[in-house]
């Protein structure tokens, strides 16, 4: 029983958003939360344009008040609107904003209007981003065109769950042009994603070692260089002394000549 309980809210919830989104248009709507409070149901209107949904005077928020109250019986429903942070994050307002540049320029630039979409996501701080179109463009014949960068995961748990979807149509001249938009926002927790506590610390010890280790090689270097220079002075003297025992004996031969000479006479 309480699971049905469950479903049936979902369900309800998701017939409200369905309901909002066609009766507003395209306002930037990303997504609608359903609170049920004392007072009333309290409706969340989560859009990127909320003076578009206001409307002037608040036209758009009485018409709304009054069709909810007759298509789903809700007594006093209350609607708040709260502006979205990053419009890139969310793939709802990325694919509405494909499908109206797109009934706007035509399928002739679609190309630009995927890439400048695609970089838009990826400057807003998404890990990936994947766009797909299908449809008659460029041609008459139908065709998907696929516009992805970053990392972006395609099975598993994280896929369905912690990844953003989001399905829109643009109507053309030449037919209907479906869009597929999926995003890997920067907050998401991924199962193979391995933090080592005390890494810092880790790294800290590394640094250290490498620094002494370094010293002790500049050490060494030093020393022998010190002994390389004494050695190159202790052969520079000896180098020297044997001169200067050279000169001496040169000097003493011609005395001992001159004294044999004498003797002779």
């Amino acid at each position: 029983m309480i699971e049905r309980k469950f479903v049936a809210e979902k369900l309800k919830e998701f017939q409200v958003q369905e309901f909002v989104s066609k009766v507003l248009g395209s306002v930037g709507q990303s997504h609608i939360k359903l609170q049920r409070t004392p007072l009333g149901e309290k409706i969340i209107v989560f859009a990127s344009k909320p003076g578009l949904v206001v409307g002037r005077g608040g036209e758009n928020i009485k018409k709304l008040t009054k069709s909810l109250k007759e298509e789903f019986g809700l007594e006093n429903p209350q609607i708040e609107i709260s502006e979205v942070d990053n419009i890139f994050l969310d793939a709802n307002i990325v694919a509405e904003m494909i499908s109206t540049s797109l009934e706007r320029f035509g399928s002739s630039k679609f190309k630009g209007v995927g890439h400048k979409m695609m970089e838009n996501v990826i400057g807003g701080g998404a890990l990936g981003v994947e766009i797909l179109m299908s449809g008659k463009i460029p041609g008459s014949r139908a065709k998907r065109w696929r516009f992805y960068q970053g990392y972006l995961k395609k099975c598993g748990d994280v896929a369905i769950i912690g990844i953003r979807t989001s399905y829109k149509t643009a109507n053309l001249k030449t037919g209907v042009i479906g869009i597929q938009v999926r995003i890997m926002p920067p907050d998401i927790e991924l199962a193979d994603k391995i933090e080592f506590k005390g890494e810092e610390a880790k790294v800290g010890v590394v640094e250290e070692v490498k620094e002494t280790g370094v010293e002790e090689k500049e050490k060494k270097a030093s020393e022998k260089k010190e002994k390389k220079d004494v050695e190159e002075e202790k052969s520079e003297t000896k180098k020297k002394d044997s001169k200067k025992g050279s000169k001496e004996v040169k000097e003493a031969k011609p005395e001992e000549k001159g004294k044999e000479e004498k003797k002779s006479k």
